[in-house]
């Protein structure tokens, strides 16, 4: 303030200065002493300068212009002439020496913290992508040096002092501006076109990293700057469909409702999907105590949050006790069942092929059998593609699920029975995304079974809402199949994974890549490509992505034997019988391998 009060006097009056020293220095004190009780008041001394920002500066404005006037009136007290040009001359000084003094530290600051982020590229300029940019550049992990965006009147702009740039300069800005990660601010993107960015972008071999989802961010669940690695579903390219919110609450509002594996990946996202819809009751039935006190508590939250009003029952119990069963659906007169609970771990189901019919088969017609008593209105399958034409147990067990609910569907026309077909969903256990995304974590290598396996996927969120509109289509009976999009190959898939997590696939043709891809060989039971459908006959319903399957079934009269030589053949542990059965069944089961796989039969334990 010194030098500006000093400055400004010499250039007004050259270098003579006619007042007195005292009087100069009167001035400078009242000066001093006013100024700073208005810089007080007005916080600048509490902003730390590092985080300088437009309404700090335009604060120092004001407190610039106050400290003139100020000046102004002391000359006019004690009548000293200094010219009118001096007191502005002040004024510019002052706002020259404290404004640029705090964005000099700033811009110090910046720079030598910027040496030690990581320089990333932020792909979109629009509003998330500015949130984002201004996040990071305030945060001490992340520098962003160029935006990239398709919209020509934002190229070769400047947004916050960074440069925007369109698609095609991609590569060329990663190498000049030693770009080290990609961040997608495109939460309201389509999948398609996130998709479509995802493949421009994998060759480049940089880690690429999404912000959070904009109902997410709306919510309040997550910031701008939580960062997320790419989601599979956005590598799939496959938009869901919005649910139709009159079959979403058909057979769900004001009704109570039971879901069987209720803690388990598809059954819990189903819990979710249904509290939505607002039934005057949700029955949880798990086995898992673990699992069963995990979605209990999250639906509670999720009432609460949503001000949601019904009731939660965490019931423990297995779906092969049928008088368990039985008691809860009459004890809280159940209308509507989701039967979730399943074994579907191909190779585990192989390896216990007693316990995987015990759960599967019997599982479901006890449950099935206990609707029917207690005067179910609407019970709704979760089936599988491995039932179509079975090479595995597991798949096997499945359509006989499916054919002991189309009998009983016709001996039972008081419950209406249907099932809902589809293929692997993102997430659930087991799954092989999870897995890949471990291995690469690990360093490698990534296993994949064969070179050309293929699989459906479907995200779980997806799976459920079908799931829940499937079953309010069509007649008692009746087999639905979802449309499970493309088939993709797991190879390529794991390619992908790869190269979007900033690393190369380690080969013959890249011997100092980073991950290497071995084959693992395809385990018992499983198959290289899957089905949905048995034949050709299927007919076209209300949604676009599902469709109801025509297939024949037995009458229940031999279901009903076929299940009591079941139930002998795993009474007794007859596993040969078992698996003659299974052969014999209508369900197409042709087994890849001819021995048996269940670990107990093969290390010695025989029928009693």
């Amino acid at each position: 303030m010194l030098v500006a009060l000093v400055s400004a006097y010499l250039l007004s009056n050259g270098a003579v200065m006619p007042i007195h020293p005292g009087i100069f220095l009167l001035i400078f004190g009242l000066l001093v002493i006013g100024s700073t009780a208005v810089f007080v008041k007005l916080g600048l001394y509490r902003a730390v300068v590092r985080y300088v920002s437009v309404r700090a500066l335009a604060l120092v404005v004001l407190g610039v212009f106050v400290s003139t006037l100020w000046l102004w009136a002391l000359t006019r007290l004690f009548s000293v002439d200094m010219p009118l040009s001096g007191i502005v001359n002040y004024g510019l000084f002052a706002l020259l020496i404290i404004g640029g003094s705090r964005l000099a530290m700033r811009e110090m600051y910046q720079r030598m913290v910027s040496r030690q982020k990581v320089r990333v590229m932020i792909y979109g300029a629009g509003s998330a992508g500015r949130q984002l940019a201004q996040a990071l550049i305030n945060g001490e992990q992340y520098q962003p040096v160029v935006f990239v965006d398709d919209d020509a009147t934002l190229q070769s702009s400047t947004i916050l002092g960074i440069p925007v740039i369109s698609p095609e300069q991609v590569a060329d800005a990663i190498e000049n501006k030693h770009v080290e990660r990609i961040l997608l601010a495109l939460p309201s993107a389509s999948r398609a076109v996130r998709k479509q960015i995802l493949e421009s972008l994998e060759p480049l071999n940089v880690k690429v990293q999404t912000v959070p989802g904009m109902a997410d961010m709306v919510e309040g669940d997550v910031a701008i700057d939580a960062l997320q690695d790419v989601q599979i579903e956005d590598l799939l390219g496959r938009d869901p469909v919005a649910p139709n919110p009159k079959l979403m609450a058909q057979h769900i509002q004001g009704k109570v409702v039971l879901v069987t594996g209720a803690g388990g990946s598809i059954g819990s996202e189903l819990c979710r999907q249904i509290i939505q819809q607002k039934p005057k009751t949700l029955v949880l039935y798990e086995l898992s105590e673990f699992g069963l006190y995990s979605i209990d508590n999250e639906l509670r939250r999720l009432a609460k949050r949503h001000g949601i009003e019904c009731d939660i029952h965490p019931i423990i119990g297995t779906v092969q006790r049928r008088n368990r069963i039985e008691a809860v659906m009459q004890t809280f007169k159940v209308q509507t069942v989701y039967h979730a609970a399943a074994y579907k771990h191909v190779p585990l189901v192989e390896f216990n092929m007693v316990e995987g019919v015990r759960n599967n088969v019997f599982g479901t017609w006890h449950t099935a059998e206990a609707a029917v008593k207690a005067g179910v209105e609407q019970f709704v399958l979760i089936s599988t593609d491995k039932a179509v034409r079975p090479t595995n147990v597991m798949g096997t067990t499945k359509r006989l699920s499916e054919l002991v609910l189309q009998s009983l569907a016709e001996r039972s026309p008081s419950t209406r029975f249907c099932m809902v077909r589809f293929g692997n969903v993102l997430g659930s256990s087991g799954s092989v995304v999870p897995l890949f995304k471990q291995q690469i974590e690990a360093g490698g290598p990534v296993t994949v079974t064969h070179p050309e396996i293929t699989r459906y996927f479907m995200t779980i969120p997806e799976a459920a809402q079908l799931v829940i509109q499937a079953g309010t289509m069509g007649s008692s009976g009746d087999v639905f199949v979802l449309d499970m999009g493309e088939p993709v190959k797991i190879i390529d898939l794991a390619k992908k994974m790869i190269h979007l997590s900033g690393l190369e696939v380690r080969d013959e043709n890249n011997p100092h890549g980073d991950i290497e891809i071995s084959y693992s060989g395809l385990r018992p039971g499983e198959k290289l490509y899957e089905e949905l459908l048995i034949g050709d006959n299927v007919v076209d319903c209300d949604h676009e992505r599902i469709c109801r399957a025509i297939e024949d079934f037995l009458p229940w009269d031999e279901t009903a034997k076929l299940l009591e030589e079941l139930d002998d053949a795993c009474q007794n542990f007859r596993i040969e019988r078992l698996r003659e059965l299974l052969l014999s069944a209508p369900c197409g089961y042709a087994p890849t391998e001819s021995e048996v796989n269940d670990l107990l039969w093969k290390n010695g334990a025989r029928s009693s």
